[in-house]
């Protein structure tokens, strides 16, 4: 067993939002790196945590079944801003109402189905940020 000392990173979602988020739509990459890139819909939810990546550190700490994420957002339609939040196993699916974070975000929660086109609900679940801020030259995550 390891019984090495580490930290636990756990930012609040006015953190994720007011600091991370923002910052990394700037093009401050730098300063946000304790959070990877990675498009999550290039995976299954049980994959997630098994990613092969230099620039993906994925928590060592026993048990711990929070992981945090920028993942470029993906649209249905090149025309529109219809989310596509479809893998190949599966969808995730918007629960739950919205909730606001400061003035500056928004949350989303969604539940994994497996399944298509009327999938199975899991336990997978994703808390999705999205700002409601905008800048002249951002990158658009969530």
């Amino acid at each position: 067993m390891d019984s090495g000392i580490g930290y636990r990173f756990h930012p609040t979602d006015e953190e994720l939002v007011d600091h991370y988020l923002r910052l990394k739509m700037l093009g401050y990459d730098h300063e946000v790196q304790a959070i990877p890139v990675v498009n999550v819909l290039d995976f299954e939810p049980w994959e997630l945590p098994h990613i092969e990546h230099p620039e993906v550190v994925i928590s060592k700490i026993p048990n711990d079944q929070v992981w945090y994420f920028f993942c470029p957002r993906n649209y249905k339609y090149s025309y529109s801003h219809r989310a596509n939040r479809t893998t190949n196993a599966g969808y995730w699916k918007v629960t739950g109402k919205d909730r606001k974070i400061n003035d500056n975000g928004i949350k989303k929660n969604l539940v994994f189905y497996q399944g298509r086109p009327k999938g199975a609900k899991t336990n997978w679940i994703v808390h999705e940020y999205n700002p409601t801020f905008n800048f002249p030259t951002q990158v658009t995550f969530c």
